[in-house]
């Protein structure tokens, strides 16, 4: 039997009194100390992390045990990390630290604190009536029939969305409130009234448990006026230190909203920055204000030419324009001013020391956070240095302008942040003007007021930097722009980690940073997802400080929906199959009119020819009958799409070699030779008539599959890249489409090109007389939004496809009065945009 249990044993009474240290009250720290493996592992976490004079309260301490017990098995480096992370205030409640644990047996030092947070509700706040709409969402689909059910319908909630970090009281006053509404007071005796069956999801609503999005409102009303985005403060409300800077604001606004879309121009944009740029623009749009395109480039190391080319090229893609583009370098000298001014009011210093050094005084290694010892510098002497650091007289990593903030914060963002580095690297536009660049928590919110923004809206991993963004702006004395911040958009199933995606491509596991397997903006619109489709998604997901992590299956959807209205119909054959139709006359040619359309006439018609030889797809025909095939095959009868008779099997051919089937032999069912048997199911045809250039030959059809085999590939052993499917793309050789595959595709063109020039006159028209002042500065061109991708459609019975960016197409790309055709070197390429029905997403 185990020693009985005896807190006056010296050594378990070393135990107890170690574990009140960390907060521990003397019964609880007596219950840690029962479990001899438990008491080891938390022992070792605090000798570790030297959390004895870390202050923490008795609920730190309960985390810290927990962690000790729950995350054992983390290895050292990790188990640290969650508990620095609990000393910091970023983890707060037993299912963070859950969540935390389960992040990190799958993520290895160093830890991404952006995602990090964000896998763990880090900052997450949400107000009383976002908990009340989610409840009152979720029992319109759980199947409850009265208070009985209260406790399971509570578990349920705790594991849909966001609202696991919900606080639990508020959660569990909502639920209670709703079943009050549904089946009266508890000691009712009559009898339970069950709630309605679930709804299918309108278009304008979110009730899927992938997203934490509170429902979109109706057509009626708008995003921008309801949920997070309506409750903003209007312009001038944010409260400023002095009350002129808020009167120079208003005078320079009108009262206008102003607001920024800030991206790195460090790489390609991807979906989750559709959803920042639906929110910067259209808000602004929404209050007839104005929205900056603002390129953050403050670190000249890692920005390329190519970046803020697509950046503009993709926001004008979206259906936005910026009122100004502007970059932080615009301001480089105004920050420069500004940090000397935060040096002279003794605010900020220039500190020596390593970056190994500054770390372990902010305690980012587990020990104390002390203060730095150059945080006395006179203000002479830190006016000195920093002229020094401007003038190149220091290396990289030799010093660093800092802010002096307040140590004693429990916000890490608040701990001293850099505000100046040295680089050694030409800017793009400054050239080797520079030695020093400002880093973001200096820049950004100096430039927000800079430019009188009303509104910066960011998303929740920003949360703990609107301390020291504002800080900042009063401790220099200027406007200070209100910071606010929504969660932001993920998708399961891929990737968006920058650094990842820069592996896929160098490593070669995609042909570029615009394959449409990925999720990069570029990637969508060359996979030929209509830019609506993306605005139409993000509008339906609604906008709150829930961050939203939905499955790629849902966007699909979204997708599929846009182009169920918009896409034109044509004929199709992926894998084609010889048919001839014996009762015809080799010269027999039928000019058949198609609507493009089922239930839009406004797109037109299709003139097709009917001939003695058509192709179908091999899938609609084989020798095996059954009783629940329908399609082709010995003694059956089917009809073709927009045909006017159905063909019966007849006879077939074969290749000696194979076996396999290389022609068919039909009759037509025209009525000349007996009754017309009705037929069960129509196949997709196209005719061989070599006069109008029927059919259509496609070079490569490029078949995309999710590029990861799991929902969530970051979980994957021993890495993401272990989650990559060996089997992501099929190239089908030979498809044929229609000959009305032409005429869709000038038009398309022609249209594109006619609404990009007025979108393009226009912005130019309006445009501040600041865009366009130097080469550098990406311009505004019609040719930006045109491109192959145009050209989509469904073909039907098969999927929607659109036009690669590979593709060749002469007589598409000439002028209007050409007459559209296949031409000597064309080479046609389309990508399957989506499928027709889920399922067959799912299932590849």
């Amino acid at each position: 039997m185990p020693p009985k249990f005896d807190p006056t044993d010296p050594e378990t009474s070393a135990l107890i009194s170690l574990f009140q240290t960390i907060g521990l009250s003397g019964p609880k720290a007596t219950d840690a100390a029962r479990n001899p493996k438990n008491a080891a592992s938390l022992k070792e976490l605090i000798e570790q992390n030297d959390l004895k004079e870390s202050g923490l309260t008795e609920k730190d301490g309960a985390l810290i045990a927990g962690l000790a017990v729950s995350g054992a098995k983390l290895g050292l480096a990790e188990r640290s990390y969650a508990a620095r992370a609990i000393v910091d205030g970023r983890l707060k409640t037993t299912d963070q630290v859950t969540a935390a644990i389960k992040y990190l047996q799958s993520h290895e030092v160093p830890i991404q604190d952006e995602e990090f947070d964000a896998e763990c509700g880090v900052g997450f706040t949400i107000t009383s009536e976002e908990i009340d709409a989610l409840v009152k969402q979720y029992a319109e689909s759980a199947n409850v029939s009265g208070w009985p059910d209260l406790s399971r319908f509570l578990g349920g909630l705790r594991t849909s969305g966001n609202l696991k970090w919900a606080n639990p009281l508020e959660v569990k006053t909502a639920a209670e409130a709703r079943f009050l509404e549904l089946f009266g007071p508890k000691d009712t005796s009559k009898p339970a009234k069950p709630t309605k069956a679930p709804k299918e999801p309108k278009a304008s609503t979110v009730n899927n448990e992938a997203t934490t999005s509170t429902p979109i409102p109706e057509a009626a009303t708008s995003v921008f006026d309801e949920g997070f985005l309506g409750k903003l403060h209007k312009p001038g409300e944010n409260p400023q230190i002095d009350p002129k800077l808020r009167e120079q604001h208003l005078k320079v606004t009108g009262g206008k909203v102003f607001t920024r879309f800030p991206p790195e121009p460090n790489g390609y944009l991807h979906i989750g920055h559709s959803k920042a740029i639906f929110v910067d623009f259209g808000y602004a749009a929404h209050h007839g204000g104005h929205c900056y395109l603002r390129y953050d480039d403050t670190n000249p190391e890692k920005e390329e030419k190519r970046y803020f080319d697509s950046i503009l090229e993709t926001v004008r893609w979206l259906g936005y324009e910026p009122w100004k583009i502007t970059y932080s370098s615009d301001y480089f000298q105004q920050l420069y001013d500004l940090a000397v001014e935060l040096i002279r009011r003794d605010k900020g210093y220039v500190c020596s020391c390593t970056a190994d050094e500054i770390q372990r005084n902010r305690g980012d290694k587990g020990g104390a956070r002390i203060a730095c010892v150059h945080r006395t510098r006179p203000v002479e002497e830190s006016l000195r240095e920093f002229e020094k650091m401007r003038d190149g007289h220091y290396r990289p990593g030799d010093c660093i302008l800092r802010m002096k903030q307040d140590l004693e914060d429990g916000n890490p963002q608040m701990w001293d942040l850099p505000a100046y580095r040295i680089l050694d690297a030409p800017h793009h536009r400054t050239g080797t003007k520079w030695k020093i660049y400002p880093l973001y928590d200096f820049a950004h919110c100096l430039v927000d007021s800079m430019e009188n923004i009303t509104h910066s809206l960011c998303t929740v991993e920003f949360i703990q930097s609107r301390t020291s963004y504002e800080w900042l702006c009063d401790a220099v004395g200027v406007y200070k722009p209100r910071q606010r911040e929504f969660g932001r958009l993920s998708l399961q199933s891929t990737i968006m980690s920058k650094r990842k995606l820069a592996q896929l491509v160098d490593e070669g596991h995609v042909m570029d940073w615009d394959d449409p397997r990925l999720y990069t903006l570029v990637a969508l619109r060359r996979r030929g997802v209509p830019p609506a489709a993306i605005n139409s998604f993000v509008s339906g997901l609604g906008v709150s400080t829930a961050i939203t992590n939905i499955q790629s299956a849902r966007f699909d959807q979204s997708v599929r929906e846009d182009l169920e209205k918009s896409a034109s119909r044509l004929l199709m054959v992926l894998q084609p199959l010889k048919v001839t139709i014996e009762n015809l006359p080799e010269d027999f040619v039928q000019t058949l009119e198609k609507p493009l359309h089922p239930k839009n006439a406004a797109l037109g018609t299709s003139t097709i020819p009917f001939t003695r030889h058509l192709y179908i797809d091999r899938d609609d025909f084989r020798l095996e009958d059954s009783k629940d095939y329908f399609r082709l095959a010995p003694g059956k009868t089917v009809g073709l799409f927009s045909a006017p008779h159905p063909i019966s099997y007849v006879a077939h051919k074969t290749d000696p070699a194979t076996g396999e089937v290389t022609e068919v032999i039909v009759k037509l069912e025209d009525g000349t030779s007996g009754p017309v048997k009705k037929p069960k199911a129509f196949i997709q045809w196209v005719a061989v008539h070599a006069p109008s250039g029927s059919p259509v030959i496609v070079d490569e059809t490029r078949i995309f599959y999710p590029l990861f085999k799991s929902d969530n590939p970051l979980a994957a052993k021993p890495d993401w890249k272990a989650d990559i499917s060996p089997h992501s793309m099929d190239i089908v050789k030979g498809a044929m489409v229609e000959i009305g595959f032409w005429k869709l595709a000038k038009q398309a063109f022609n249209q594109a090109r006619l609404e990009s020039q007025a979108r393009t006159e226009k912005a130019l028209r309006e445009e501040d007389t600041s865009r366009g002042k130097d080469d550098d500065t990406p311009k505004v061109t019609s040719e930006q939004l045109v491109g192959k991708e145009c050209v989509r459609f469904q073909g039907l019975r098969v999927a929607y496809f659109a036009l690669d960016k590979d593709a060749k197409v002469a007589s598409v790309d000439e002028a209007e009065d050409v007459v559209p055709g296949r031409r000597d070197g064309d080479f046609l390429v389309l990508n399957r945009i989506v499928t027709l029905k889920e399922d067959a997403s799912k299932n590849g």
